[in-house]
């Protein structure tokens, strides 16, 4: 089948990043691998270093570049905004409380989609916002699953402890009372990446006085399967 599309040295980009795909390469690798000239191959592989879809091994071969991976979760993330409408909705409407999607963004989490309680005392969080990552639930859910160093950085001057995350990681989900905001609980789950990697936290929040002081024994199922539909989302392809 001819895989030409026309655009030669695109085609031939393409021939050295699949190549890449099955594992590090040396240049007479990637010579072997696409069939193209040594001048050729070299040529291509340096340039796509140049923008980061290529880089090198601690030996020196060509490997598959960052750029790639950004480029992949951007995609992810399209996907995650895609479905995540119906799904807090589907989850505001069965708590009875606004629902949010948070996804972190250096020392700070984003919220990136929300579904508001129609009517009544709520906890409001406009799409868009930017809240600490020093306290409440999807806060403890953004950071339980962290590197060792970094969440031994984030838990410095938090509102939660190391304990209290070793919990969250047990339980699967993270629950707040007052700690964002005095008088608001919340409840929070992780939504997972096809590499299992936490990539966002589902929430619902609202007044203590309708979440209780133990509002994960009231929401937390409902939020643990609305991730879950969000995880498995983020893992369909196309």
């Amino acid at each position: 089948m001819d895989n030409s599309s026309g655009v030669g040295v695109l085609d031939k980009a393409a021939l050295v990043l699949s190549a890449l795909e099955s594992g590090p390469a040396t240049l007479a690798g990637l010579v072997a691998a696409t069939g193209l000239a040594r001048p050729t191959a070299h040529r291509l592989a340096v340039a796509l270093e140049h923008h980061r879809m290529v880089a090198r091994d601690m030996q020196g071969r060509f490997i598959l570049g960052p750029r790639l991976a950004e480029l992949a979760a951007a995609a992810g993330e399209d996907r995650l905004l895609a479905t995540a409408g119906p799904v807090l909705t589907h989850l505001r409407d069965i708590t009875g409380e606004s629902a949010q999607l948070y996804r972190r963004q250096g020392d700070m989490r984003i919220c990136v989609a929300a579904a508001e309680r129609l009517s009544g005392l709520r906890d409001t969080v406009p799409v868009g916002s930017t809240l600490t990552m020093k306290a409440g639930s999807s806060a403890q859910i953004l950071m339980a699953w962290e590197e060792p160093e970094r969440l031994h950085r984030g838990l410095q001057g938090a509102r939660f402890t190391a304990t209290a995350l070793s919990g969250v990681r047990r339980r699967g989900w993270a629950q707040s009372i007052g700690e964002r905001e005095p008088g608001v609980a919340s409840v929070s789950a992780p939504v997972r990446g096809p590499s299992n990697r936490v990539v966002a936290a589902v929430s619902v929040s609202g007044p203590i006085e309708r979440l209780t002081r133990h509002p994960g024994r009231m929401h937390a199922q409902a939020v643990i399967d609305s991730a879950a539909r969000l995880s498995e989302a983020l893992r369909r392809t196309g």
